[in-house]
């Protein structure tokens, strides 16, 4: 049976000398057979998923197994990790099962911001019980209850610590910035979000992990975990969409293509292709939706879950009833080529 993953990279310790991160710029999913047992054998790899840390040494053999296998850029990090003064790690995932370690957890996370693996198309429960609360800071990332005892070495050395967040989910760009994407404020997007080539994520977008865009989206609202948007869909200014951690339960929220959330609204069903919600909207799988025919004409009630998935579909509330109405959608979403191009 062919291996799931294979990643070689450096990792940050604690004082307790556990890992707390890990870094695998090269990652390799289903890496072939000969690879696998040429790299195992070098690390003593019994099986299983397993993270090993190596020596310099090591690394050596392992450029060379790379180069061999024409792994090109492994081969180059793994001669340049010859005079690593950090740990370095091989974490082999032999098959997709949730992560039992940190190094497994960040490999995963890796996986999908490579865009080598889409959102849900990995195993990651029980996750957040795995990784650590970090502080991610100007000298890398602290261990949270060593934060204050290293703010205070650096005073003492006249220096200072500048803490940009306290998460267990470090920002993407800080270890993997995926071809042909614009992040206004890189901060909003966390490892582990899928951002699709030709995605522009706005000052106040957010993309949560195991989340994100297939291709061409303009993101100024927020993209919740598990959530998936589709090539040619907008999510406007302030607009949410219920995620799997935010109350939409196993039910899987995405948008399909050439849609639109406007500015303000809120999605919590699935959502087709060329849909739009209009402006200051939120529906959710219970809104009990008012239908209209072409003609305008009512043709019933029906609850939005029962309208999940459907295509060709406008959303808007009735502005003398208050009423949430839906009609056929009469033109897809066409983005604005000079503001969305990267």
């Amino acid at each position: 049976m062919s291996t799931f993953a294979l990643a070689f990279g450096t990792a940050t310790k604690n004082r307790d000398q556990k890992i707390i991160e890990a870094f695998f710029p090269n990652p390799l999913l289903n890496p072939s057979d000969d690879l696998v047992a040429v790299v195992g054998a070098l690390v003593g790899y019994e099986g299983g998923n397993a993270t090993i840390e190596v020596s310099t040494e090591v690394a050596e053999q392992l450029s060379a197994a790379f180069n061999g296998a024409d792994e090109t850029a492994n081969a180059d990090f793994a001669t340049a990790a010859t005079k690593s003064a950090q740990p370095l790690v091989l974490t082999i995932l032999a098959t997709d099962e949730a992560p039992a370690t940190v190094a497994e957890g960040y490999l995963k996370l890796q996986l999908i911001s490579h865009r080598l693996v889409k959102p849900h198309g990995l195993v990651l429960d029980g996750i957040f019980g795995v990784l650590h609360n970090i502080a991610w800071t100007n000298k890398g990332a602290i261990d949270l209850p060593e934060l204050a005892d290293r703010q205070i070495e650096a005073r003492l050395n006249g220096e200072t610590i500048t803490v940009d967040c306290v998460d267990k989910f470090p920002k993407m760009v800080d270890y993997v910035v995926p071809a042909g994407v614009r992040i206004a404020d890189t901060s909003r997007v966390r490892l582990g979000a899928h951002v699709g080539e030709g995605t522009t994520v706005m000052h106040e977008g957010f993309i949560n992990f195991n989340a994100g865009t297939t291709g061409v989206s303009m993101v100024e609202g927020r993209i919740s975990a598990g959530v998936m948007v589709g090539e040619g869909s907008d999510i406007g200014g302030g607009a949410s969409i219920m995620g799997t951690l935010s109350g939409g339960g196993k039910m899987v929220i995405k948008i399909g293509e050439n849609s639109l959330l406007g500015a303000n609204a809120g999605l919590g069903i699935p959502l087709g292709s060329r849909c739009t919600i209009e402006s200051g909207l939120y529906v959710t799988a219970g809104s009990k939706v008012k239908m209209l025919d072409n003609e305008g004409n009512d043709a019933g009630f029906a609850k939005a879950r029962e309208l999940a998935n459907k295509d060709d579909l406008l959303f808007r509330r009735n502005s003398m009833t208050g009423q949430i109405e839906c009609l056929a959608n009469k033109s897809a979403v066409e983005l604005n080529s000079m503001l969305h191009s990267n």
